[in-house]
C-alpha cells in the first residue's frame, strides 16, 4: 500500500487523492500540514529535501514527489493515461502548462487570498496574478470551445491536474463567469465516477478570502 503525505485543502495533494480514488487503490493518507511547518522537519526533510507536499511513499521505501509526476506514475497501464504516443505528450503538454502557466497565478492568488494576513505586503501581488491568471483561463477556454478534455478523447490526468485549482480560482478573486466551457467542463470532472471534492479551507482562511475577492 502506498502512504501519501499531503495537506487536504492543498489542489496540489488533492490530485494524488482524487486519482487514487477513481483508480480504487488503497492507500495510506497521513495529512502534513505545510502552512505550520510539518514539511520542515528533519524527519520528513530526509524523505524530501526539497520540504513540500504531496510526497507518495511506497511500500518498499521509494519515494517520489511533485504532484504531476506523482500523477503519471499512478496512471500507467491505466485509462486515465492515453495509449497513443502523440496524445501522451499532448496530456504532458498541459500538465506542465498547469505547472508553469496556470499554478504559479491561481493557486497563489488563492493562497496569498486565504492564508495571509490582511496586511501583507504579498497581497499587493493579487492583481498581477489574477491577470495571469485570466490569461491561463483564456487559454484553457480555447481549447475546451472544441474539446470536452485535456487528456485526449478521454478525461485523464490532464484533466486531474488542471481541475485541482481550477474549480476553487474564485478563492483568489479570479471569476469563472467569462468562462462557459471551462465550466462546463468543471462540471463534467465532477461527474466522472469515484470523484471526491476536495476539504475546503478552515473556516478563518475562508473568511479572508471571502474579504479578499
Amino acid at each position: 500500500m502506498n502512504t501519501v503525505y499531503g495537506f487536504s485543502p492543498s489542489g496540489n495533494c488533492h490530485k494524488v487523492r482524487l486519482l487514487l480514488e477513481q483508480l480504487g487503490r488503497p492507500y495510506r493518507w497521513i495529512e502534513t500540514n505545510s502552512a505550520v511547518g510539518e514539511t520542515r522537519t528533519p524527519e520528513y526533510l530526509v524523505k524530501n529535501p526539497n520540504g513540500k507536499v504531496p510526497m507518495l511513499e511506497t511500500e518498499d521505501g521509494r519515494v517520489l514527489v511533485e504532484s504531476n509526476a506523482i500523477l503519471h506514475w499512478l496512471a500507467q497501464g491505466t485509462p486515465y493515461w492515453p495509449e497513443d504516443s502523440w496524445q501522451q505528450a499532448q496530456a504532458l503538454r498541459w500538465m506542465f502548462f498547469e505547472q508553469y502557466s496556470h499554478e504559479p497565478y491561481i493557486a497563489v492568488a488563492r493562497f496569498i487570498s486565504g492564508w495571509t494576513p490582511m496586511g501583507s505586503t504579498r497581497r499587493a501581488d493579487l492583481p498581477m496574478l489574477r491577470e495571469r491568471g485570466h490569461a491561463a483561463l483564456a487559454v484553457m477556454e480555447r481549447h475546451l470551445v472544441e474539446h470536452d478534455w485535456f487528456t485526449g478523447p478521454h478525461y485523464g490526468i490532464a484533466d486531474i491536474a488542471l481541475h485541482a485549482y481550477t474549480h476553487v480560482a474564485p478563492h483568489g478573486g479570479i471569476l469563472l463567469d467569462a468562462y462557459p466551457a471551462t465550466r462546463g467542463w468543471i462540471a463534467r470532472v465532477e461527474a466522472t465516477p469515484g470523484f471526491v471534492p476536495m476539504t475546503e479551507p478552515d473556516a478563518e482562511a475562508a473568511s479572508r478570502i471571502a474579504q479578499s475577492s
